[in-house]
């Protein structure tokens, strides 16, 4: 047995995991399983703050039995299912959803893309110059962050942490079908003009930088962004008495922007607009 943060006993499950007898946590996704495990599953639209939306399709595993390949990020392990991550199968699909991606969106800021491009040798050029993308230029209509949809998967995760799994805010949505879908306002508005509060939860969830921190924007526009140099502190948001946790991202001295622990039991990665963009007070001003 193992218990819930509430104290709630949970029942260990049994099943196979690629040959080897593998004991989770009932209601573990195989993603989770896998990665206790110790085994590298590709994912792009999985987060741990949301529930997944399996989108993305690059996490996909088989199950003995199933018709098609399973998302590993939704499906749940089950007593006795065999499952088998790493097969021709598998990889051959991974494979495809890379190039996919890759041909029709800019993955330049998508931690580890270019890792599993190579791993999976995809290759996107093979769909040639004409692959359908946006080719917009970026969104940049506040001092806040930026809306940059050359990088935007669609995995709706930005969607979900502003409306119902998070902020209730509804600013934006998806719009348009097909090859002409997108995230976009309401009547694709300036954001100014929406129902946005700026708390930045869509930045937090965004999994390509296809939103991303005025900031960091315009850092690496100027080639200045240096992640590899930057330092991080979590400290206490000091505008309310909530108790928001705040990490800190400081490159030479400045705090460049700032996220939130996704596993703090008071915010769980949110943060309000203050506790997000409100930290200019505390720079060095000469």
């Amino acid at each position: 047995m193992t218990v819930t943060p509430l104290g709630i006993p949970r029942r260990l499950i049994e099943f196979t995991l690629d040959g080897q007898e593998t004991r989770v946590p009932e209601g573990s996704t195989i993603l989770e399983a896998c990665r206790g495990a110790g085994k590298d599953i590709p994912t792009l639209c999985e987060g741990d703050t949301l529930t997944p939306k399996n989108a993305c399709r690059v996490c996909v595993v088989e199950v003995e039995g199933a018709r098609v390949l399973a998302p590993a990020c939704s499906r749940r392990a089950e007593e006795g299912m065999e499952v088998r991550t790493d097969t021709e199968r598998a990889r051959h699909s991974r494979k495809i959803v890379l190039e996919l991606l890759a041909s029709s969106t800019d993955l330049s800021t998508t931690p580890r893309a270019a890792e599993w491009l190579k791993e999976y040798e995809a290759k996107p050029d093979r769909f040639g110059a004409d692959a359908a993308r946006l080719n917009e230029e970026p969104k940049i209509d506040n001092d806040l962050y930026v809306r940059d949809y050359d990088k935007c998967i669609q995995c709706y995760k930005c969607v979900d942490a502003c409306g119902e799994q998070w902020q209730n805010t509804f600013a934006i949505s998806v719009a348009g079908r097909g090859f002409d879908a997108r995230i976009s306002t309401e009547h694709d508005g300036p954001l100014t003009d929406s129902a946005c509060v700026y708390c930045g939860n869509c930045i937090e969830v965004c999994p390509t930088g296809a939103l991303s921190f005025k900031s960091e924007f315009d850092m690496r526009e100027a080639g200045t962004w240096k992640e590899e140099e930057q330092t991080e502190t979590t400290t206490v948001c000091a505008y309310c008495g909530v108790g928001c946790n705040l990490t800190l991202h400081v490159q030479e001295n400045e705090i460049v922007k700032v996220t939130s622990p996704h596993d703090n039991p008071v915010t769980h990665g949110n943060l309000c607009i203050k506790g997000r963009f409100g930290y200019q007070h505390v720079q060095n001003r000469d």
